[in-house]
């Protein structure tokens, strides 16, 4: 037995940031060092993404408690990994995985799966004695790597009561040299965003979406555009060069069979018409990157979207791929999209989320790793972000604490390392196989 072998495994139910049970994890080891988390949950979920186990009690928080994904992680997971070397992550997630025939992880629950999973690689990182983020690098990199962060402004669709069509229009700080300036540059984008809103007849105090995002008080999707466009101005930027804009399209809370429906707007358009609204919108307004234009199962559709759409911006699949090695391989091999989105919960474990980020960059596919509508308190994904350099990052708005937790990290290894570096805007992807 060495300090890093695992001695004990504890779970429970805890809470997420929209008030419902999520699965908290604490792995301990024999040197003493241990690791705590407690994972994430989305509302927008694609249908290949890792499935969560619930009780489905409608007696106890509406049937989302997660008692049995408790007991699944004390009676199945925690034998399987006690003993084994947490600083072999690779090692301990092919255990846990071990556990559930289903590759989704549904039987065990993808939760309980990466409750484990991660709490495993906080205490490793512990024992270290290195931050999280030196401890995960992926190529022995001492200068951090800071990422571009997409700054959550206006929400719609699951995050904000379907107050519009659109998931969420995002600030990209393109312009700046800095993690500080870019979050900065963001969170004046939101207060102007706030104040042009207020001044239009919208309410800004009430309706705050899942993710801190502004919501309500917009007549039309293109509306969202138009406004954080001119908020961008109002807070004395350019479009464009300062502050770009990306968006959220969710495209699979929109398709109905046949089409892509906007109640909003009063239409729905067909998969042709669809598209080339998004290229109007992309003429119109400070667009650098696209998120899930089309269904997820779409993929000659995506095929064909990827020229016009992702010539000049990040065409970026999220339920595309669903943090994905197989998904993400048969969009490369057929020239779909030119950037991921990375969640470790569509994953289920941190080893299944770093082959992807690694797939990507070997594909020359840009790289964004993101938080959920439902997340936590814990900054991990700051750390994630800058160890597994995935050049972007995605958590929400400027304010909430569990989105501020992963900026202040952010903001605290840029401030405490003499060497760190920024990504910025040469992070994004513009193109089908460049970075």
């Amino acid at each position: 037995m060495t300090g890093t072998t695992i001695t004990d495994v504890v779970a429970w139910e805890a809470l997420d940031s929209r008030g419902r049970p999520t699965v908290g994890c604490r792995v301990g080891l024999a040197g003493g060092a241990s690791g705590r988390a407690i994972v994430p949950s989305g509302a927008s979920t694609g249908g290949h993404e890792a499935r969560e186990l619930r009780d489905a009690d409608p007696g106890r928080y509406d049937g989302y408690g997660v008692r049995d994904a408790v007991a699944s992680v004390t009676t199945t997971l925690a034998p399987l990994v006690t003993g084994l070397d947490a600083a072999d992550q690779e090692a301990a997630d092919a255990a846990l995985e071990s556990a559930d025939d289903d590759p989704l992880l549904g039987t065990a629950g993808a939760n309980a799966v990466l409750a484990v999973s991660l709490a495993t690689l906080l205490a490793a990182a512990a024992a270290s004695g290195r931050p999280l983020w030196q401890h995960v690098s992926t190529d022995g990199d001492t200068a951090p790597l800071l990422p571009l962060p997409m700054v959550n402004i206006v929400s719609g669709g699951a995050h904000a009561g379907r107050a519009l069509d659109i998931q969420d229009v995002l600030a990209v700080p393109v312009g700046a040299t800095s993690f500080a300036q870019a979050l900065e540059w963001a969170a004046r984008v939101r207060a102007a965003t706030a104040e042009l809103l207020a001044r239009r007849g919208g309410t800004t105090t009430a309706l705050v979406a899942d993710e801190g995002g502004l919501a309500g008080g917009l007549t039309d999707n293109e509306a969202a555009l138009a406004l954080v466009t001119d908020a961008v101005e109002h807070a004395g930027l350019t479009p464009g060069d300062d502050v770009a804009l990306a968006i959220d399209i969710a495209a699979n809370q929109l398709y109905d069979g046949a089409g892509y429906r906007l109640d909003r707007d009063g239409v729905t358009l067909t998969p042709a018409s669809w598209l080339r609204r998004l290229e109007q919108w992309c003429r119109d307004y400070p667009v650098v990157s696209l998120e899930d234009v089309l269904a997820e199962d779409d993929w000659a559709g995506w095929a064909a979207a990827t020229p016009p759409l992702g010539t000049d911006r990040q065409l970026l699949g999220d339920d595309l791929f669903a943090t994905n090695a197989a998904r993400l391989r048969q969009g490369i091999d057929g020239g779909v999209a030119n950037a991921v989105l990375v969640k470790p919960n569509q994953a289920g474990t941190v080893s299944r989320a770093r082959r992807v980020t690694e797939l990507a960059r070997a594909a020359g596919y840009a790289t964004v790793i993101s938080a959920r509508s439902g997340d936590t308190e814990d900054s991990w994904l700051a750390d994630l972000a800058v160890g597994w350099r995935t050049g972007q990052i995605k958590v929400g708005s400027t304010m909430r604490s569990e989105r501020t937790a992963k900026w202040n990290r952010l903001l605290e290894i840029e401030a405490t390392s003499p060497d760190a570096q920024f990504a910025g805007a040469a992070a994004l992807s513009r193109s089908p196989g460049r970075r």
